[in-house]
């Protein structure tokens, strides 16, 4: 079987919640990264086999965002598009059922990445289901994207579960997220997000939005603590403490190794294995923990031989348990911040964390890279890398 090769790849900006991508629906988002994508890869769009694209908030959206994405950034009709919906990891799932495509045959050159708008979640109810009365409208953005289904309970609930069961203090809690803060502060001062990023064009102003909007480069250990909790009065989970709710977008070109060849492609990583796991719905934070092993496993590396993890930071708190419980040296996980400080659109978080590691290995001169995502409904995805 061939071997899968990462030939280009870029993201958006990440932008807050009704902030400066609000004008913005997920899939014209996604145009514009796989735009940047086929460019940046000297690729043509009519080499591109198929296009496949996470987005979690679907409702409202349009038929198939990932036809409509692929279709704006001129990939031609016959090239099949799909959208997949793996929560929090949709973005990399798409990267691993591309890879999957390539390995067995049915693709040579294709599109994989995520993208969201979660400003643009409607609220929506069920008209058909009462005659007479009020009705309650749902928040799609709640319902589909951050409840737990099975115990009906937010994502957030799920973090004070597990900061509870593992006896993890709001003190750690803060710190780390001071700790990514601090690390995306340092990185956006020193341009280590520039190579990645591309420049989205403000719809009124015309202006190029570069930056990530969600960081805060002003906070402190006392600003964080004055936060209230979200979830439970008495818990440890706050809004500086998890992750945000944001937009934006990431997409990858994958190709073979024989197109790598024949095309004289220069690729930016190899694809070595990838993972997945299931756990309790409740302790979806752990998901990581089992993923990363199992595809430390199928890449028959050891957890020292990796140079870089990437590991999404959905809450401060599964993230302390989970580089604990792996053993990791702290100093090598997410060494630009992660989604505490930069955001996490949730169906594309996945694919950016992939590009964030790549161009951190780069640019460090470092070989091994994991990167993996926790996902609602208690599951966990990684994926292992080697840059060229």
């Amino acid at each position: 079987m061939s071997k899968v090769f990462i030939v280009s790849g870029c993201r958006t900006p990440i932008g807050n919640f009704q902030g400066q991508f609000e004008s913005y629906s997920a899939s014209e988002l996604g145009s514009i990264v796989i735009s940047e994508a086929l460019n940046r890869g000297n690729i043509k769009p009519e080499d591109i086999d198929q296009c496949i694209i996470g987005q979690v908030l679907t409702a409202g959206q349009g038929q198939n965002p990932a036809r409509q994405a692929a279709i704006n950034s001129k990939i031609p009709n016959a090239s099949p598009a799909y959208t997949i919906n793996m929560l929090c990891g949709s973005g990399l799932k798409a990267v691993a059922l591309g890879y999957q495509a390539i390995k067995n045959g049915d693709s040579n050159i294709l599109v994989a990445g995520g993208q969201e708008s979660m400003t643009r979640a409607p609220h929506c109810t069920y008209l058909r289901g009462a005659r007479l009365g009020a009705l309650n409208l749902s928040d799609t953005l709640l319902s589909d994207g951050l409840t737990d289904a099975f115990n009906n309970i937010h994502m957030g609930n799920t973090a004070e579960h597990l900061a509870k069961s593992y006896n993890i203090s709001r003190e750690d809690q803060d710190l780390f997220a001071l700790n990514s803060q601090m690390k995306a502060t340092a990185a956006m001062n020193n341009g280590y997000f520039d190579q990645e990023i591309i420049g989205v064009p403000d719809k009124r102003s015309k202006v190029l939005i570069v930056k990530d909007e969600f960081p805060k480069p002003d906070i402190s250990i006392e600003k964080l603590g004055k936060l209230r909790p979200v979830f439970d009065s008495t818990g440890t989970v706050t809004a500086g403490n998890a992750s945000g709710v944001n937009d934006g977008a990431a997409a990858v070109i994958l190709a073979s190794s024989e197109q790598i060849s024949e095309k004289q492609l220069q690729p930016l990583a190899e694809i070595i294995a990838s993972a997945e796991v299931g756990l309790e719905p409740i302790c979806m934070g752990l998901g990581p923990i089992g993923a990363v092993k199992k595809v430390l496993e199928k890449a028959t590396w050891t957890k020292e031989e990796v140079d870089l993890y990437e590991l999404n930071e959905a809450f401060a708190v599964q993230s302390i348990i989970c580089i604990k419980e792996l053993g990791l040296d702290p100093k090598v996980v997410n060494i630009t911040g992660g989604a505490v400080a930069l955001g996490h659109p949730i169906g594309a978080s996945g694919t950016r964390c992939l590009i964030t590691l790549i161009h951190n290995l780069k640019r460090l001169g470092k070989q091994k890279g994991v990167v993996a995502l926790c996902i609602g409904g208690g599951m966990g995805i990684a994926m292992a890398v080697q840059v060229c």
